[in-house]
Formats: structure tokens, C-alpha cells, sequence
């Protein structure tokens, strides 16, 4: 990783590789559809050098994403950096809403008319390498020298499948506690000491409850699915088995995270069925005083001058400290034909981006490379340091095909839960039920692909 963020430079990177001149081969991918990560491996015995440099003709990446909120003009702002640096490279990025771009990608990809460059979550990622829309990134990672080390550990494991690499760690965006100091005042707590621990949390809603205000809105969509996971973490539930092939959280553990939520709501801690996203917005208007939400709201309350707000690492409600986390991951897409040119300057460009994520960072991210983290530049934005010191303690669901389906299984069932329209323990029953058979479904298939 660079060792300042905002030059890209080698000098670090290249020390732990211990080579000046660092070569790999170059994946000639087959085109989407045919044979799967097997037949991507085979294609390496049409090799080529790839290196960690580009000097070749001028050439045009495609880079497609689903950064159309807030984020998107900090990632066209690198997309723009990188180009007037590079005079012989130039990216083109395109941006649609992730629900379209999840299914456009595909189309694109079987058709020949893919994106060189992508980005997907975590979660995505299997998923896609196995339907044969994601070329394998083995090589890239090998020139660059990239290596866990240099990333947080889990966000790094998170890009393998089936024992190869697809894809290359940006960020991580864990939840974090968002807290309103004037609220706290009104309440008679201090406003420099959210609470941490489940017992100075709980006296801080009733605190609240007794100066008229709702501590905490639970939400029965997806902010109230992460606080879930956390927590059940937090309690000791596994959500998957160790392989992530069986859904495991109809446990105890998670009935008694799950309890724990429900309480907040039947205590009247919370509003009854809160609309979504309507506890973002009763903390941005200064009504929730408590609030889970992702590193990527930090943007949406900053503008606020009249919001006296400041943010925490997650309680520990349970026995351990646990948070649930997403990432968005660089991928290069499968094609008729890569050709050197366009695979050595694709790399160049993952490699500049992850290397300047500090620009990223900017707009509500932590990187995935430590060195960026770990750069003065970092530890001087405003709250996204807090996120950062989650890390060891981050999670993310397991890199499988079809995990998203299992994900979205889960989610349905709180939902339905928090709405107070099934019972916890039948749900998380049911759903785990409903998640294993998807599971094996996507077993089924994608063993059937290869």
C-alpha cells in the first residue's frame, strides 16, 4: 500500500515483496457461461506477463457500480484523479442503482458487452464468480503484491472462492452508535459518555423515558436486521456453521438477542412499527436520540448544523463485542477476450484506487488497505475513525453462492417479527428452515455449472 495516501506510491508494498520488477500471468478469460471457476484456472496455461506498471497504447476501461447516492461524486472524483495522471489510461464509469446493476451486469457480461472493471458487495461476490460473470483476480493480486496483511484480515478472506481470488477488498462499512448530545442533556446523562455496556444503556433509555423522549426506534427493516446480527453475535449465536452451509441462527443466542429488540419496542423505548427510514430521519430531526446506522450516514447528518451529534463504537449488549459490516470489493468481469492491454491496465487502476481510498474514506467509507487507515491523513477525518476501531471485531456473511438469498430470508422473518406479526422463535426457526433449503438449492446449482 502506498505509505501516503495520496501519492500511490510503491515504496511500502514493494519493501514486503522483496522484488523490484514483479510479473504474473494473465488470465485469458473464457466468456461468461462457459465452464466456471475450473475453466477460468485452465485459462491460465494461455499465459502472458502482467506487470505493475502500464506503458502501453492508450486504452478505455469501462468501470460500472451502484454508487448513485452520496458516494458516487467522491468515486467519480478518483475516477477523475486517476485519469489525469494517467495519460495512456482512461476509465469510464457508469453508475445505476444497485437492484439494476446486479441484474444489467449479467446481461452485459453473456451478450460481450460487459464492463472491464466492477465493484459488488460482499455478499455478491461468490455468487457471481460462480455464474461465471466475475474473472478470477489471482494474477492481479500476485503483480501487486497484495496480500492479507495489508488489508483487515476478514475483508480479505471475504473475496475468495472456491479457492481462488475474485475480487479486491476498497473499504469496510460497519454500523456504528450514533448518539444526539442535546437529547442526552435533556435527559440528565453526559453527552461526552455514550454508553458501552448493556447495563449503561439500558439506564440511559430509561433515563430518557423519564424526560419524555423514546430512547432508541428500532427499525424492522434493514438497519434493524444489522442490529440483529449484531447482537446475536454479541450473545453468541453463530448465524452460519463454520463451513457456511447450514443457517444456525434459530438458536437461543439469537432468541435472546432478538428478545432483547423486541423489548425496546414493548417497553416503549421505541415507536411501534417505524416506518423505513424513518428512525434515520427522527435522529437527523433530533426525535431519536439513540440510533444503529452505517458509517454511511455519517454524510447525511453532517450538514445539520443544528444536530449536536457524535458517534461510538457499538454497546457490547451481550457477552462480546461484535458488528456486522459490509464491503464493497473490485472485481473484473469476465470477457470474450482480456486483452493484455486492458488486464494490465485494469490492474493499475484497482491498484491506484485502493492505494488513494483516502479520498473514498471522504465520503463515508473506512479502506480495506491498512496503510491508508493507518495514514495521519485517516486519523484526522472527522467520525470515520470511530469505524475503523471495529474492525477486529467486524463480521460479514459467509463468501458462499446464493448467500444472498439465505440473507434476504432472514431479514424477511425480522421484519416480519419487529412488526409484531410472528413470533421470534417461530421465525428464526422457520426462516433457518427456508435459508438451509435455499442453501442447498445453490449447492445444487452452481455445483451443476461447474
Amino acid at each position: 500500500m502506498a505509505t501516503n495516501p495520496g501519492t500511490g506510491s510503491r515504496t511500502g508494498r514493494a519493501a514486503r515483496g522483496g522484488v523490484a520488477a514483479l510479473s504474473a500471468v494473465l488470465l485469458v478469460a473464457a466468456c461468461s457461461g462457459g465452464g466456471g471457476p475450473r475453466a477460468a484456472q485452465e485459462a491460465e496455461e494461455s499465459a502472458a506477463p502482467l506487470a505493475a506498471t502500464y506503458e502501453g497504447p492508450e486504452v478505455t476501461l469501462q468501470f460500472w457500480n451502484g454508487f448513485t447516492g452520496a458516494d458516487g461524486p467522491f468515486m467519480q472524483s478518483l475516477v477523475d484523479e486517476f485519469n489525469t495522471e494517467h495519460d495512456n489510461i482512461t476509465v469510464a464509469m457508469e453508475s445505476q442503482a444497485w437492484a439494476e446493476y446486479y441484474e444489467s451486469v449479467p446481461a452485459a457480461v453473456s451478450t460481450g458487452n460487459g464492463p472491464h472493471i466492477g465493484a459488488m458487495h460482499v455478499d455478491q461476490v461468490a455468487t457471481y464468480a460462480a455464474r461465471n460473470v466475475l474473472s478470477s483476480v489471482d494474477d492481479v493480486a500476485e503483480v501487486l503484491a497484495l496480500e492479507e496483511d495489508a488489508f483487515a484480515p476478514a475483508v480479505w478472506q471475504a473475496g475468495l472462492y472456491d479457492d481462488r481470488r475474485y475480487s479486491v477488498p476498497l473499504d469496510v462499512h460497519p454500523i456504528g452508535f450514533f448518539y444526539n448530545r442535546t437529547l442526552m442533556e435533556q435527559a440528565g446523562l453526559d453527552p461526552e459518555n455514550p454508553p458501552q455496556d448493556r447495563e449503561s444503556y439500558e439506564a440511559a433509555l430509561d433515563a430518557f423515558q423519564e424526560a419524555g423522549i423514546q430512547g432508541h426506534w428500532v427499525s424492522p427493516y434493514a438497519p434493524g436486521a444489522r442490529m440483529f446480527e449484531s447482537l446475536a453475535k454479541q450473545f453468541g449465536a453463530e448465524l452460519y456453521s463454520e463451513d457456511g452451509e447450514q443457517a444456525t441462527w434459530d438458536s437461543p443466542e439469537a432468541l435472546e438477542a432478538l428478545e432483547w429488540m423486541l423489548g425496546l419496542v414493548e417497553e416503549g423505548h421505541s415507536p411501534p412499527d417505524v416506518a423505513n427510514p424513518a428512525e434515520a430521519i427522527a435522529f437527523q430531526n433530533g426525535e431519536n436520540p439513540f440510533y444503529w446506522g452505517g458509517i454511511w450516514m455519517i454524510n447525511t447528518f453532517a450538514p445539520e448544523t443544528d444536530l449536536d451529534w457524535g458517534v461510538a463504537p457499538l454497546p457490547v449488549i451481550g457477552e462480546e463485542q461484535a458488528v456486522f459490516a459490509g464491503s464493497h470489493q473490485l472485481v473484473l468481469l469476465e470477457r470474450q477476450e482480456w486483452t493484455p492491454d486492458e488486464r494490465q491496465a485494469s490492474a493499475v487502476f484497482i491498484d491506484w484506487v485502493v492505494d488513494n481510498s483516502l479520498g473514498w474514506a471522504e465520503g463515508g467509507q473506512v479502506p480495506a488497505a491498512a496503510e491508508v487507515r493507518e495514514s495521519p491523513e485517516f486519523a484526522a477525518l472527522p467520525h470515520v475513525p470511530v469505524f475503523a476501531s471495529e474492525l477486529e471485531d467486524t463480521f460479514f456473511p459467509p463468501s458462499l453462492p446464493g448467500i444472498a438469498e439465505s440473507q434476504t430470508i432472514l431479514w424477511t422473518a425480522l421484519n416480519e417479527v419487529l412488526l409484531g406479526d410472528r413470533d421470534p422463535q417461530e421465525a428464526l426457526e422457520e426462516s433457518a428452515r427456508a435459508a438451509n433449503e435455499a442453501l442447498e438449492r445453490s449447492r445444487e446449482q452452481f455445483a451443476t455449472a461447474e
